[in-house]
């Protein structure tokens, strides 16, 4: 499938609307698909409800006589000596305190039951939360969170941050009441991996955009950070043991310019980011196939031993790593090696999609040879559904991530048989580069488009014949960056979309409901103004 390059022209897109506290109102022009409408972000002053909460908690028990204020005395109390709770209970601190100007010291809870402020604290919590969720007390005196672990206390806090007014997002002070509605939330997630996807190859993305879509998918519980490292068009991560690959591997993207990439101490210091906000980075190198920018680096991993120019165009399918060489999996073996030993997480994605240039034969000979060594660096394999189709499975519980358009797969019921897990991102639902309607301008529309009623009205636990609830691990949404090129780019195609892919992975099923869930979306609408984000607008979500 060929996709087109973007040209090199302006292109209508949001702005990013930088409201802050003492701001009554802003008017702004947003791009919004088919033309220009005119938006107040304003942001209402009122406590938000239990019930506009996204993803939908598990069960949510409100109290409507009773509200909590934080006031400039308020302490943020964490689990005596647990680092983990005291780390969360910092990230509160600093979030509140820009937009509330208080001081929210941090500091060890007191024993007993908490009599004011807002405690995080690792006993006491319901025991249905488990090791990602959460129980949230609030009390006309006090906020109390309540979790197992760091991970549980960072959700609560996500929540709590959306119970909070949206100006609780501003970036400078601004003035009060900071409200809380009374209640109790207790909430866990229906799946463990709940996933994002940003494809750093196409088009790069600097360390800081990348840092600040962390902050963004965290809001929303995702857990996890997929990094589509290398493509035919670029190599986004520096190795020592092979140095051109980033170096000139890296020197270029779609439609030409200077590319970019990481380095180790820059890549390293995304997981570190990541990893205080609780989401682990997957890092990718896809093969054998989409790795032009590999083959041009060095000639030996070509067959012909020649190596192709760089590419910067958007064609899938016609590069393929020599599978038949030795020296092709030395360097296999060497990149994964370096690149689990900076990867604390459990998984290394090795590709997999499209190797349309590779025989059968040599395809599934070239994955069940690579497996292993993903296996012996210490990681579990992840790869795109076509890994399914290898012949041996070396690989006891990897992970097959499902792109396709259908709701059956013979490749993935396959690896399910052998034992793999699913990560569901069907295109024509999950995919955040598609096209909303025919009028977007940014996007591909190859899946077909995915208004938010699309990507939020499917079920993970019953989408694919063959794959029973138990065999899927969670969901992803990724997205492509062929035509996503800014920082703006990305945040008007991941929102509204994200978060309903990020419910899909959380909240129960039964909870699950468009007219309930629209509502709540709606709600964030002036949350994601205040943190200036330019989203799409959707009609078919009633925007406060």
């Amino acid at each position: 499938m060929s996709l087109p390059a973007p040209s090199g022209s302006a292109r209508p897109h949001p702005s990013r609307l930088r409201s802050t506290a003492t701001r009554l109102a802003s008017v702004v022009l947003l791009a919004a698909g088919a033309g220009l409408v005119t938006v107040s972000t304003a942001a209402p002053a009122t406590a938000a409800s239990m019930s506009d909460v996204v993803p939908a908690p598990a069960s949510v028990r409100p109290d409507s006589g009773t509200t909590y204020t934080l006031g400039p005395d308020a302490r943020v109390l964490t689990e005596p000596g647990s680092a983990p709770a005291a780390g969360v209970g910092a990230y509160l601190a600093g979030i509140l305190r820009r937009s509330t100007g208080y001081a929210l010291p941090v500091a060890p809870a007191p024993s007993g039951t908490p009599a004011s402020g807002v405690s995080l604290l690792l006993t006491g919590a319901d025991p249905s939360v488990g090791d990602q969720g959460y129980q949230l007390d609030v009390t006309a005196s006090a906020v109390v969170i309540r979790a197992r672990t760091g991970a549980g206390l960072f959700n609560g806090v996500q929540t709590l941050r959306q119970l909070l007014p949206p100006r609780i997002e501003s970036a400078t002070v601004g003035p009060g009441p900071w409200t809380v509605p009374g209640g109790r939330i207790v909430d866990h997630p229906r799946f463990g991996y709940r996933g994002a996807m940003l494809d750093v190859a196409r088009h790069f993305h600097p360390a800081g955009t990348v840092k600040r879509y962390i902050d963004r998918i965290a809001l929303y519980k995702i857990n996890y950070l997929h990094l589509h490292l290398s493509d035919d068009q670029g190599w986004r991560i520096a190795l020592d043991a092979r140095p051109r690959l980033a170096a000139y591997g890296g020197s270029t993207q779609v439609g030409g310019g200077s590319g970019g990439y990481y380095t180790k101490a820059e890549y390293q210091d995304l997981v570190a980011y990541a990893a205080q906000r609780y989401v682990t980075i997957v890092p990718e190198i896809d093969m054998p196939g989409h790795t032009n920018a590999a083959l041009a680096s060095y000639a030996e991993l070509n067959c012909d031993g020649v190596a192709p120019p760089l590419y910067t165009g958007t064609d899938v399918g016609f590069s393929s790593l020599c599978t038949s060489k030795e020296s092709t999996y030395t360097f296999v073996k060497d990149v994964l090696t370096e690149l689990a030993a900076i990867t604390p997480g459990p998984y290394l994605h090795i590709g997999g999609d499209e190797a349309h240039a590779t025989s059968p034969a040599q395809y599934a000979a070239f994955v069940n040879r690579v497996q292993p060594m993903v296996a012996g660096a210490g990681k579990t394999v992840m790869g795109w559904h076509q890994i399914g189709a290898a012949a041996v499975d070396h690989s006891p519980g990897r992970v097959a991530q499902y792109w396709g358009t259908t709701t059956s797969d013979s490749q993935v019921s396959t690896a399910v048989s052998r034992g793999a897990k699913v990560v569901l991102s069907p295109a024509n639902r999950a995919y955040l580069d598609m096209k909303y309607t025919s009028s977007t301008t940014l996007g591909q529309d190859w899946a077909g488009y995915v208004e938010v009623r699309t990507a939020y009205d499917w079920n993970p636990g019953s989408y694919l014949r063959g794959v029973p609830s138990s065999a899927v691990l969670g969901v992803e949404a990724p997205l492509w960056t062929e035509t996503i090129v800014t920082e703006d780019d990305i945040e008007y195609m991941a929102f509204p979309r994200l978060p309903a892919i990020a419910e899909l992975g959380w909240s129960p099923w039964s909870t699950h409901g468009w007219d309930a869930f629209r509502r709540r979306l709606a709600a964030q609408g002036p949350r994601w103004d205040v943190m200036g984000i330019g989203f799409y607008r959707s009609p078919q979500v009633p925007w406060a």
